[in-house]
């Protein structure tokens, strides 16, 4: 039976892989999104498009008379340092866009919602390697602290008022579609740097530490929470740390490039290590981590060379 899924953000890149994996499930996809960082080029024809702020009242509007069965929450504003420069925008997309949404329902015939949350920025720094779900919050970030926010409120309307959630809390997502024009993706900024010919930049020593799942392993967290309809909070990493510096060797192999990278002083907030376990997740929605990283950089760079000049 076909199902009405909405998904936010659902042109940008995370978002439009979750929409082909509806679609090819033969649901009804409708995506709101502001194009603020997503792109119409992303988006299969057949999904239904809603052009629009999530903090707005049309999209209150919109959102309310649609009664999704459900919900994706995957628009946010994902830069940490962008987050530290502007920490009121980032509020107001991260939690006041959240609110908005769920306050839409008034109260009543809540879909089954499933948010995209971060477990790269959320734990801060980790006194435990790879982190669980029980690991202490204390996000260094204003990004990982209003996502935090953002679970807070979930919380309370299942508790005030019975709202049915998954949170899945994403390491460091990366692969076809990434955006590289912005500070978030250090992936994505590698490629467009050196098919471009230009030198990347390194920010801090390089041995800094990250947990990097392919996109599409997350889908298929995101598919398991909506069909099981889960509640909890659950880690969707990979629970292996890589540094920055073996990253940058690794895409410049697989575009055979041989470059020596720019090095500047570290950003705020910026941890120095991160690593999830996804043990819980495998337990409870059977998911685990399916691409090898080696497979997901060479996948990810064949699209991006399919599609230089066009990212």
């Amino acid at each position: 039976m076909s199902r009405k899924i909405l998904v936010t953000g659902g042109a940008g890149f995370i978002g439009s892989h979750i929409v082909d994996a509806f679609l090819a499930a033969g649901d009804e996809v409708h995506v709101v999104d502001d194009l603020s960082s997503g792109s119409l080029d992303n988006l299969d024809s057949r999904a239904h498009f809603f052009q629009g702020d999530i903090c707005s009242d049309a999209v209150a509007s919109f959102v309310g008379d649609l009664r999704p069965d459900i919900l994706v929450h995957a628009a946010a504003q994902i830069s940490v340092s962008m987050s530290m420069k502007d920490p009121k925008f980032d509020s107001h997309v991260n939690v006041v866009g959240l609110a908005n949404l769920l306050h839409s329902f008034g109260g009543k015939d809540f879909p089954h919602v499933v948010f995209i949350s971060t477990g790269g920025a959320i734990y801060g720094e980790q006194e435990s390697y790879p982190a669980d779900e029980t690991h202490v919050c204390q996000p260094t970030s204003m990004y990982g602290l209003n996502k935090y926010v953002g679970e807070q409120y979930l919380q309370f309307w299942r508790r005030e008022m019975g709202l049915s959630y998954t949170v899945l809390r994403l390491a460091n997502v990366y692969g076809p579609r990434q955006n590289p024009h912005g500070e978030a993706g250090v992936i994505a900024i590698f490629h467009k740097y050196l098919l471009g010919e230009k030198i990347p930049t390194i920010y801090g020593s390089g041995d800094q530490t990250r947990d990097f799942v392919y996109v599409g392993d997350v889908v298929s967290a995101v598919v398991s929470a909506s069909e099981s309809k889960t509640s909890g909070v659950f880690n969707i990493g990979t629970g292996v740390e890589t540094s920055v510096n073996e990253l940058y060797k690794l895409v410049c192999d697989s575009l055979q490039r041989n470059v020596s990278a720019n090095y500047e002083e570290g950003r705020a907030g910026e941890q120095l290590r991160s690593c999830i376990s996804p043990g819980l997740a495998k337990q409870e929605l059977k998911w685990e981590p399916r691409v090898s990283f080696a497979d997901g950089i060479q996948k990810t760079s064949e699209w991006f060379s399919a599609h230089q000049g066009n990212s």
